[in-house]
């Protein structure tokens, strides 16, 4: 029979300090090595905002912006976070980056529970950073990391795809 080490354990209470810059403000927290950047944003920092579905990175509910992009927050220990800038859903509300894509949500009732609301408009501002104007193609293919149980999608694709039309008439931001 092999045994079991008991010294294993002591490292379990190990934590590290980690540093970066979330929505806008620079901060730092003690982490255990192996949490995840959702659970950190949850549970240290109670952003809220980015939700913690299937935790294997295939729902899109927990997505933020780490350095401009799009990423799981599932499926990122905390630590590699560490010197990047984080913008959630809060710091993009607050920004007023989304406004535009919130009231088109609304307007054409792209959201239900809102459970994934949040990784839908990050996904659909980091979309609209890059493309000024997608097809609806290229809208359902950016979403098809983002599973929505309440509204078939299409009200989201039309949203999304009016904000885009809106962004060019205005010379709005693109």
């Amino acid at each position: 029979m092999i045994g079991f080490d008991e010294s294993l354990l002591d490292d379990a209470d190990e934590t590290v300090r980690v540093r970066f810059t979330i929505n806008g403000r620079k901060v730092a927290c003690e982490v255990a090595p192996r949490e995840t950047l959702v659970d950190c944003l949850r549970n240290v920092l109670e952003l809220t905002g980015t939700h913690a579905g299937c935790e294997m990175g295939a729902c899109g509910a927990c997505l933020v912006q780490l350095d401009g992009r799009a990423v799981h927050a599932c499926l990122m220990f905390t630590v590699q976070a560490d010197g990047a800038r984080i913008d959630t859903i809060e710091g993009l509300t607050e920004s007023g980056v989304i406004a535009d894509l919130q009231a088109e949500f609304h307007r054409r009732n792209a959201l239900q529970c809102g459970f994934c609301t949040p990784g839908m408009l990050v996904n659909a501002h980091e979309l609209l950073s890059q493309v000024t104007r997608p097809s609806r193609e290229d809208i359902r293919d950016a979403l098809s990391g983002n599973y929505c149980r309440c509204t078939g999608y299409e009200a989201i694709v039309d949203a999304i795809d009016a904000v885009a039309k809106a962004r060019i008439e205005s010379g709005g931001p693109t």
